[in-house]
C-alpha cells in the first residue's frame, strides 16, 4: 500500500485540533471604550496582554482596538488609576470603567533604557520627573528642571548666560578629573556626547551645552539612573550615572496644543557697598597710616577724579531687565495603529548686561509610531532639531567684577558720541574699564538627534528589537574684535577669531527580548550588542587687519590669518549585553545586568573590560503576616544591589605618541607621550534600600544607603617641564569614596471634593573622600588633595588677626620657619554639600492649580573679594570704618601680599547655606462649558515664578555659586502665559 503523507498529514492535523480546541489558537480583535468615574472617556490609557509585549493606547474618546486570543487577558493602566484586568473569552466587545486610585506610584512605569519596570517592581534607585514639572520652568537646558527635585543630584549652573552647561553630579564627584565626572546623556535611546563644546566667547569657562537646543516643552520625562543595578548595562558610559531623556509621543491625544509665555529676568540680589564719600574716606586713611603723600599717579581718584560723583556700578551694569518669549505649537493625531505628534517652538531670551545682545532658539520635531494590524511589528520613529543663536561679548569686558569693584566717583566711560572714554581714563594711568566692550561674539548651533526602534515578536513572548540612532552637532562661532573697542594708543588692528566645530555619531543596538511566565515564576530575559562610532572635528583661526569693521569675520577679507588649528579624532565603542529579570508570584525580584565593553581609547591589550551587577527585591507586605495584621501598612519593599561599571571619559588617542606640524613648511615636533599601559577606570557600587507605603499608599517613604568606590583613576598625570610635556595619560593607584542616604517622601494630604493638595520631599546626605592615595606627599597633586578628605577641599592658611606692629593680616606660620608657603597651609575647608534637598507642594481646586518648590542647601562657601581696604576699589559697607582693629586699610606692597595670603585663609570661610523658593506656578483652566463652543478643549492661564526669595547668612551675590561672592546664576524671572488646546 502506498504511504500517503497528505493523508496522514490530514489526520495529524484532525487529532490535534480535537485535544486542542481550535477557539485557543484563534485571534480576535477586540475592540471598546475606557471611560472614568464620571463615563467619561480616557485617553492614552495602556491596554497590554497579560505576559506579552503586545498592546495599545486608547485614542483621544477612550476608544481602542486590540488583536488577542481567547485565553487572553488584558490589563488596563492609567496614572491616576487603580489597574483592571479583564479575561478575554469569547467576547469581542470590552469596555472599562477606570476608578481613580488614591495613591498609584506602584503603577507608574519607569523608563530604565533598555527596559521599562513598574516603580513598585523595581530593584535599582531611578528617579523620574514628568512633564508637568519640566514645562513650567523658563529655562533653556532641561537639565536646569532638575535642582531640587531629585535626592543624590546636584545641579549648579555656574552662570546666568543661557546655553552654558551647567555642572551634574549624580552621588558626588567620582574622578579626579573634571571631565571624566559628565553623566551619559541618552535621548530617545540615542547616546549624546555630554562634554561641553569648546568655546572662546564668556562661555569658555562653562562650555556650551550639547542641551541647549532641546524643547522643554517636547519632554516627556526625564530619568536619572543611579545605582550599579540601574546603570550596570551601559557599563563604561554608565559610571557617574545615566539621564534618560524621554520626548513626546502623540499616542493617544488628537488636536493642536499651543502654549505662549512672555516674561522679564532681573538680577536678584546687591550687595551694600561704600558710597562716594565713604569710600573716598577710607581712601585717605590709607595715606595717612600709610604716610605717602597723594599725587595724581596713586590718587587719582582723590585728585583727578569728581570728589562728589556718585555712581552706582551696580545698576549700571547689572541692572537691565531681560525680556523673555517663548512659543510652542505642537499637534498630534492617528488612529488605533499609527499615531504622530509633530512640534515647533521659539525660544528668546535678553540679557541683564548693558548690550545689545540675545539668546535665540527654534526647535522642530517629528515623532512617528505604527503598530501592524496583527500587533506584531512595530516602529518607532523621533526626530528633533534645534538652532540657536547666542550673541555674547567677545573678550575683554567683565561686567560681574566692575559692578562691584570700579569706584562710586569713577568718570564715565562713554563720550557723547557713544565712543569710549579713553581720555580721562588714560590721565589716571588706566584702560577704560569697558576696553573690549564693541566685541561681539555670534555662536550658531545646529543640532540633530534622530532615533528609529524596529521591533517584531517573532512568537509569543519572544521578540527582535533594533534601535538605530544619528546625531550631528554643529557649531559655529565668530568673535569680532574693532578697533574701536581698544585704546587708539596701542594702535589695534580690526581682528576675528573663527571656530567651527562638528560632531557626529552614529549607534546601531540589535537586541533579542524574551517574556514567558511558568505559573509564579515571570522571566524577562535580554542579549543585545552596541556598535558606535562618534567623529569630532574642529577648526580655528585667527583673522587679522581687515580693511573695514563691516567685514570682519569675511576671513577672506583679513590681510593674515594665524594661529590655525585644526583637529580630527575618532571614537569607536562595541560591546555586548544582557538582563535577566525574574520574580516569583510578584512577591521576590531579581536582576542581573552585564556587559563586556570595548573602546578605542585604550591600546591593543586593554580595549575589553567586563562590568555588570545583580540587584534583589522583596515585597514583604504580600505576605500574609502584614496584610492580616498590619493593614495600615500598604506596601513594603527592600532592595539591595551591587554591582561595578567603568568609565573610558579620556582623549582619544592618548596610548600614541602624538606630532602637530610646525608653521614652517615640511616639520613635525611632538605634543604627547605616548603609554599603552593605561586600562579602564572601575566603579564598584553597592545600595540598600526599604521604600514603605502607609494609608493606601497615600504616603511613601523611601529610603537609600549607598557606597560607591572608584579606583584605576584616570589621569593626565603632570610631567616636570623639563621633559617637555605637560602631562601623560596613566593610572593612579588613588581611590575615591562616595558614600551617603537618600531619604524621599510624598504624601497625599488632601483629596476631598475639587480640591487635592499633594507633597513631595526629599533630602540627601552625601560624603565625598579620598580614601587611599600611595605616594601623595611625593606626587604633583600633594598640595591639591588630602587623604580622608573630600576631593573638593581648600587648604587655607590659619588667620590670626591684625598685626598690632604692622596694621596688616596676619597667618599663622605653622612650622615657624619665617617663610609662608604651602606647608603652612593646613586649614582644610570642605567644599562639599553636606546636604541638600527640596519640598515640592501642589495644590488644586476645580480649574485652579498652584506648585511651588523650596531648595535648600547646607554649605560652606568662601567670600574673598571687596574688604582689600586702602586700594583704589569699592568694599563691602560692612567696612565703612576707618578704624583698623578689623581690617587693615593700607595699600603699600606689604598690604598687598597680606591681603593676598589672607584671602586664602579661613577668615573667608562662609556659611553659604540657604533655602530658596526655587519654583512656583499658578495656573487657571477655564470650565469646559465656556470654551466648548469654540471647538477649544482646554484653554489655561498660567503665571511662573523662579528664583523669587532666598534666605541666606551668604554675603555674596548668590549661595548657589559660593565661591568668591561676586559669581552669580539663576536670575529672578517673571513669566505670564496662555496655553489652548483644540
Amino acid at each position: 500500500m502506498k504511504f500517503s503523507y497528505r493523508q496522514h498529514l490530514l489526520r495529524a492535523t484532525l487529532f490535534l485540533l480535537g485535544v486542542f480546541p481550535l477557539s485557543g489558537f484563534c485571534q480576535q480583535i477586540i475592540k471598546g471604550q475606557v471611560t472614568g468615574p464620571q463615563d467619561l472617556p480616557i485617553p492614552g490609557v495602556n491596554i497590554q496582554i497579560q505576559g506579552t509585549q503586545r498592546g495599545t493606547t486608547s485614542n483621544f474618546d477612550g476608544e481602542y482596538q486590540v488583536v488577542a486570543s481567547v485565553q487572553d487577558t488584558l490589563v488596563f493602566t492609567y496614572m491616576g488609576y487603580a489597574p483592571q484586568t479583564v479575561a478575554v473569552g469569547e467576547q469581542t466587545q470590552i469596555n472599562i470603567q477606570l476608578q481613580e486610585n488614591e495613591n498609584s506610584l506602584g503603577d507608574l512605569v519607569i523608563n530604565a533604557g533598555y527596559y521599562q519596570v513598574k516603580d513598585r517592581e523595581r530593584t535599582g534607585n531611578i528617579a523620574k520627573i514628568t512633564a508637568e514639572e519640566i514645562e513650567l520652568q523658563p529655562l533653556v537646558s532641561p537639565l536646569q528642571a532638575l535642582q531640587g527635585r531629585m535626592a543624590g543630584v546636584e545641579i549648579s549652573s555656574g552662570t546666568d548666560t543661557p546655553g552654558a552647561a551647567p555642572t551634574i553630579r549624580i552621588r558626588g564627584q567620582n574622578s579626579l578629573r573634571t571631565e571624566g565626572n559628565y553623566p551619559l546623556y541618552i535621548i530617545d535611546g540615542v547616546p549624546i556626547n555630554s562634554t561641553p563644546v569648546e568655546s572662546n566667547t564668556s562661555l569658555s569657562f562653562a562650555g556650551i551645552d550639547p542641551l541647549s537646543t532641546m524643547n522643554l516643552s517636547n519632554i516627556e520625562s526625564i530619568e536619572v539612573l543611579k545605582d550599579a543595578d540601574a546603570t550596570a548595562i551601559y557599563g563604561s558610559r554608565g559610571a557617574n550615572g545615566v539621564i534618560l531623556i524621554t520626548t513626546k509621543k502623540g499616542e493617544g491625544q488628537k488636536g493642536i496644543q499651543a502654549r505662549l509665555y512672555s516674561g522679564i529676568s532681573t538680577v536678584p540680589n546687591k550687595l551694600d557697598l561704600l558710597n562716594t564719600q565713604q569710600y573716598l574716606n577710607i581712601r585717605r586713611q590709607a595715606f595717612t597710616n600709610d604716610g605717602v603723600e597723594p599725587d595724581e599717579f596713586n590718587a587719582y581718584d582723590l585728585l583727578l577724579w569728581d570728589q562728589t560723583q556718585e555712581t552706582d556700578w551696580q545698576e549700571e551694569f547689572l541692572g537691565s531687565t531681560a525680556n523673555i518669549t517663548d512659543v510652542n505649537i505642537s499637534a498630534q493625531g492617528g488612529n488605533d495603529r499609527t499615531h504622530f505628534r509633530l512640534n515647533g517652538a521659539f525660544h528668546q531670551q535678553e540679557t541683564i548686561y548693558p548690550a545689545d545682545l540675545q539668546y535665540q532658539k527654534i526647535t522642530g520635531g517629528a515623532h512617528l509610531d505604527h503598530r501592524s494590524k496583527d500587533e506584531k511589528f512595530q516602529l518607532g520613529l523621533a526626530i528633533n532639531y534645534g538652532v540657536d543663536q547666542n550673541e555674547l561679548l567677545g573678550d575683554g569686558v567683565d561686567f560681574n567684577t566692575n559692578a562691584f569693584t570700579l569706584s562710586p566717583n569713577a568718570p564715565a566711560l562713554y563720550l557723547e558720541d557713544g565712543s569710549l572714554n579713553w581720555e580721562e581714563w588714560g590721565e589716571a594711568g588706566l584702560n577704560n574699564p569697558l576696553e573690549g566692550i564693541f566685541n561681539t561674539s555670534t555662536t550658531t548651533t545646529h543640532n540633530l538627534i534622530t532615533s528609529l526602534n524596529l521591533s517584531y515578536e517573532i512568537a509569543e513572548g519572544l521578540e527582535v528589537k533594533t534601535n538605530f540612532g544619528f546625531t550631528d552637532f554643529n557649531s559655529d562661532e565668530v568673535v569680532k574684535m574693532p578697533q574701536r573697542s581698544y585704546n587708539p594708543a596701542g594702535m589695534p588692528l580690526h581682528r576675528s577669531l573663527n571656530t567651527q566645530s562638528q560632531r557626529q555619531s552614529w549607534i546601531i543596538e540589535p537586541q533579542l527580548n524574551y517574556q514567558h511566565q511558568w505559573g509564579k515564576l515571570n522571566l524577562n530575559a535580554l542579549v543585545g550588542s552596541t556598535l558606535q562610532e562618534n567623529q569630532y572635528d574642529t577648526f580655528s583661526v585667527q583673522g587679522e587687519n581687515y580693511v573695514a569693521e563691516a567685514l570682519i569675520g569675511n576671513l577672506g577679507a583679513a590681510e593674515s590669518l594665524i594661529n590655525g588649528v585644526a583637529r580630527n579624532t575618532q571614537y569607536r565603542y562595541q560591546a555586548v549585553f544582557a538582563r535577566l529579570g525574574l520574580d516569583w508570584d510578584q512577591k521576590y525580584y531579581l536582576n542581573l545586568t552585564g556587559r563586556r565593553d570595548g573602546s578605542s581609547r585604550f591600546a591593543q591589550g586593554n580595549r575589553f573590560a567586563n562590568f555588570g551587577a545583580i540587584g534583589a527585591a522583596w515585597i514583604f507586605t504580600e505576605a500574609a503576616f502584614f496584610e492580616e495584621n498590619m493593614e495600615w501598612l500598604s506596601f513594603g519593599k527592600f532592595r539591595g544591589s551591587y554591582g561595578t561599571t567603568g568609565s573610558d571619559q579620556i582623549p582619544d588617542y592618548g596610548y600614541l605618541d602624538a606630532y602637530e606640524a610646525t608653521q614652517g613648511p615640511g616639520g613635525l615636533y611632538p605634543t604627547a607621550l605616548a603609554n599603552p599601559q593605561y586600562s579602564w577606570e572601575v566603579n564598584k557600587k553597592g545600595e540598600i534600600a526599604l521604600q514603605l507605603g502607609f494609608l493606601k499608599d497615600r504616603i511613601s517613604l523611601g529610603a537609600s544607603a549607598y557606597r560607591n568606590r572608584s579606583s584605576n583613576q584616570l589621569v593626565g598625570y603632570p610631567l616636570p617641564a623639563t621633559t617637555g610635556f605637560n602631562s601623560v595619560q596613566a593610572n593612579l593607584a588613588a581611590t575615591v569614596e562616595n558614600r551617603g542616604w537618600e531619604v524621599e517622601f510624598s504624601s497625599d494630604n488632601i483629596r476631598k471634593g475639587n480640591f487635592h493638595w499633594q507633597t513631595s520631599f526629599n533630602i540627601s546626605f552625601p560624603k565625598n573622600e579620598l580614601i587611599r592615595y600611595p605616594g601623595l606627599e611625593q606626587s604633583p597633586y600633594a598640595n591639591t588633595y588630602r587623604e580622608g578628605h573630600p576631593l573638593n577641599i581648600a587648604l587655607l592658611y590659619e588667620y590670626t588677626g591684625i598685626d598690632p606692629e604692622t596694621g596688616y593680616y596676619s597667618v599663622k606660620d605653622q612650622n615657624e620657619d619665617g617663610v609662608l608657603n604651602q606647608e603652612d597651609q593646613v586649614v582644610i575647608q570642605d567644599r562639599t554639600r553636606e546636604y541638600f534637598g527640596g519640598i515640592n507642594n501642589s495644590l488644586s481646586y476645580k480649574g485652579i492649580s498652584l506648585q511651588f518648590l523650596v531648595q535648600f542647601v547646607k554649605q560652606e562657601g568662601s567670600f574673598t573679594s571687596l574688604f582689600n581696604s586702602g586700594f583704589p576699589e569699592n568694599q563691602l559697607q560692612e567696612f565703612s570704618s576707618t578704624s583698623t582693629t578689623d581690617h587693615q586699610i593700607s595699600q603699600t606692597p606689604e598690604a598687598s601680599l597680606a591681603y593676598s595670603r589672607v584671602v586664602e585663609s579661613d577668615l573667608v570661610i562662609e556659611d553659604a547655606s540657604f533655602i530658596r523658593l526655587k519654583t512656583l506656578n499658578l495656573s487657571y483652566s477655564l470650565p469646559a462649558d465656556w470654551i466648548s463652543a469654540l471647538g477649544i478643549s482646554q484653554a489655561k492661564f498660567f503665571m511662573t515664578g523662579q528664583n523669587l526669595w532666598t534666605l541666606t547668612d551668604y554675603r555674596g551675590m548668590d549661595p548657589d555659586t559660593p565661591i568668591g561672592g561676586l559669581a552669580f546664576s539663576g536670575l529672578r524671572t517673571f513669566t505670564t502665559g496662555l496655553q489652548v488646546n483644540f
